[in-house]
């Protein structure tokens, strides 16, 4: 399944690239999905990108990290998850860019990272591996940097980067693993604890800046 989300992703966001008016219809609105009530604009826009650049690194992410995910929770839940995640990454950037008319949002990274983080719940010693890193870094100091990092950006609304939809896709992601699979969290408690607890504050964070 994780390959179709992946052709999925390149076919829509192709057509994003050609036709600049698909690309604003289906792109994530805060305006069009309060005021006219656009809600579907918070699943289209997982599947639109920017440039072929940010599409490759998002479609290579969920190429490795999907078919783990896959293969460990099956079809079902990897969709639960993966869905799950993109939404509630567009319901906090919904919240903190409630009043941008402005603001305009795409990419499958809140999803990607709700994909990254439940595998890091089951496996919080995998190893990731970074660009221009040779060791490969433990999901658990990589979730806990980069949670710190998305609630950083957020606070300083720094680059052009989705920071809110981020932390969003990945605190449902963690949140969806636990409540799936307690007994396999619940063999490393200590970590999971301690990263729920960092994406809470981070979360509070976010929602009083």
């Amino acid at each position: 399944m994780y390959l179709l989300l992946i052709i999925a992703n390149v076919l829509v966001s192709l057509r994003g690239f050609k036709v600049p008016s698909f690309f604003n219809d289906y792109s994530f609105h805060p305006t069009s999905v309060l005021k006219r009530g656009e809600y579907y604009r918070m699943v289209t826009s997982g599947f639109l990108h920017v440039d072929p650049g940010h599409l490759i690194f998002n479609m290579i992410t969920l190429f490795f990290f999907g078919s783990l995910l896959e293969r460990l929770v099956g079809i079902p839940k990897f969709l639960v998850i993966y869905f799950a995640s993109m939404v509630a990454g567009d319901l906090l950037s919904l919240w903190l860019h409630r009043n941008q008319s402005a603001y305009r949002a795409v990419g499958a990274s809140g999803a990607v990272c709700g994909i990254i983080f439940a595998t890091i719940a089951l496996y919080p010693g995998i190893r990731i591996f970074i660009m221009f890193i040779p060791i490969g870094i433990p999901g658990w100091i990589y979730a806990v940097f980069f949670i710190w990092y998305s609630s950083f950006g957020i606070q300083r609304q720094m680059g052009n980067i989705g920071h809110d939809a981020h932390l969003g896709g990945a605190i449902a992601g963690l949140l969806l693993a636990s409540f799936f699979f307690p007994g396999v969290v619940f063999a490393h408690y200590l970590v999971t604890m301690g990263l729920l607890a960092l994406s809470i504050a981070a979360l509070v964070l976010a929602l009083t800046r």
